[in-house]
C-alpha cells in the first residue's frame, strides 16, 4: 500500500480529533488538509519509529495550535459560558465521586493496572476519545488545549479570553468527568 493511501486512510480519525478541538468544521477541514499535505510532501519525515496515526496526530497538533492562534483571537462568549443545565455544580461532582471529610476518596478506586501499557492500546484511546466527546464543548476544548496540545495555561487563557481561575475550575471539572467516564467504561471493566 502506498504511503499516500495510508495517510488518506487516517483522514476520518484526524478530522474527528480536529473537530473536537476546534469546534469549527471549516477550521478542522483546513487543519487536517494541511496535515495530510505536509505528510505527503515530505514522506521521509515519517521515520517509522511510531505508528503512522501517532505521527500524523503529532503533526495535526501543531496545525491545530496554529489555527487557534490565527482564528481564535475573538472567542465566542456564548461558547465559553456553556449550558448551565448540562454542567453539574462542582459540589455535586465532588459528592457524586464520594470524598471523605479529610479529602480522601470514600471508596478506593478500582485498580487501573499499568496505565502506560493501557495508553498504548487502541481500545483505550477509543474510549478516551468517546469520553472527551461527552464533555461539554468548553471543557473539552480547554482540556485538549491544556493536556493534549500541551499549551501553557497563560496561552490558553489569552487565546480564549478567560481568567486563570475559570480555566482551572473548568479543567478540574473536565478531569473529574473524564475520571468518572474512564472508570465506568474502561478501568472498571478491566479490574475484574
Amino acid at each position: 500500500m502506498s504511503f499516500e493511501r495510508e495517510v488518506a486512510e487516517q483522514r476520518t480519525y484526524l478530522l474527528k480529533f480536529a473537530r473536537l478541538q476546534l469546534r469549527n468544521e471549516a477550521w478542522a477541514e483546513d487543519a487536517v488538509s494541511e496535515t495530510m499535505l505536509a505528510a505527503i510532501a515530505k514522506p521521509q519525515a515519517f521515520g517509522g519509529k511510531a505508528q503512522l496515526r501517532t505521527w500524523l496526530v503529532g503533526v495535526l497538533k501543531h496545525k491545530v495550535v496554529d489555527c487557534l492562534r490565527t482564528n481564535l483571537r475573538e472567542p465566542n462568549v456564548a461558547d465559553m459560558r456553556g449550558n448551565a443545565e448540562d454542567d453539574m455544580s462542582e459540589g455535586d461532582l465532588i459528592d457524586a465521586i464520594g470524598f471523605k471529610q479529610d479529602g480522601h476518596f470514600a471508596d478506593k478506586p478500582a485498580d487501573w493496572g499499568n496505565p502506560d501499557q493501557d495508553l498504548s492500546q487502541r481500545q483505550f484511546m477509543a474510549v478516551m476519545d468517546a469520553c472527551i466527546a461527552k464533555l461539554p464543548a468548553v471543557q473539552g476544548r480547554l482540556f485538549l488545549m491544556r493536556e493534549w496540545l500541551e499549551l501553557d495555561a497563560e496561552e490558553v487563557c489569552k487565546t480564549l479570553n478567560i481568567t486563570s481561575t475559570n480555566l482551572y475550575v473548568q479543567l478540574h471539572r473536565a478531569r473529574l468527568k473524564l475520571r468518572e467516564c474512564l472508570q465506568l467504561n474502561w478501568f472498571g471493566q478491566h479490574a475484574t
